[in-house]
C-alpha cells in the first residue's frame, strides 16, 4: 500500500517562496502519475500541478509561472517549488499519487502567506 508524506509547509511572506516535498513508500511501482492539490480555507480543493512519470507537466492557471513541480523516480518523491507568493495561496496542499488503481493521499501541508 502506497504512503505519501508531505513536508516543507510553513508560515511565508508575501513574495517569499516555500518548496513542498512529498516522498512515496510501498508500493511505488504501480504510481504513474503525482501532483500536489490545496484547499483554502471555506473552498473546495483544486489543483496545483501534476507531474507523469515521464515529466510531462501540468498547472492550474493561476500557477502557472510561479510553481515549478519536479520529480525524482529513482527516491519516489515530487516537489514543489512555489515563489511569488501571495496571501490567497493560503491552503493546506496536499500531495497526490495514481495510476493502476492506485489512488492515494498524504495528510496534508499547512501553507500560510502572511506579513
Amino acid at each position: 500500500q502506497v504512503q505519501l508524506v508531505e513536508s516543507g509547509g510553513g508560515l511565508v511572506q508575501p513574495g517569499g517562496s516555500l518548496r513542498l516535498s512529498c516522498s512515496a513508500s510501498g508500493g511505488t511501482f504501480l504510481i504513474n502519475n503525482m501532483g500536489w492539490y490545496r484547499r483554502a480555507p471555506g473552498k473546495e480543493r483544486e489543483l496545483v500541478a501534476v507531474i507523469t512519470r515521464e515529466g510531462t507537466t501540468n498547472y492550474a492557471d493561476s500557477m502557472k509561472g510561479r510553481f515549478t513541480i519536479s520529480r525524482d523516480n529513482a527516491k519516489d518523491t515530487v516537489s514543489l517549488q512555489m515563489t511569488s507568493l501571495k496571501p490567497e495561496d493560503t491552503a493546506v496542499y496536499y500531495c497526490n499519487a495514481w495510476g493502476n488503481g492506485l489512488d492515494t493521499w498524504g495528510q496534508g501541508t499547512q501553507v500560510t502567506v502572511s506579513s
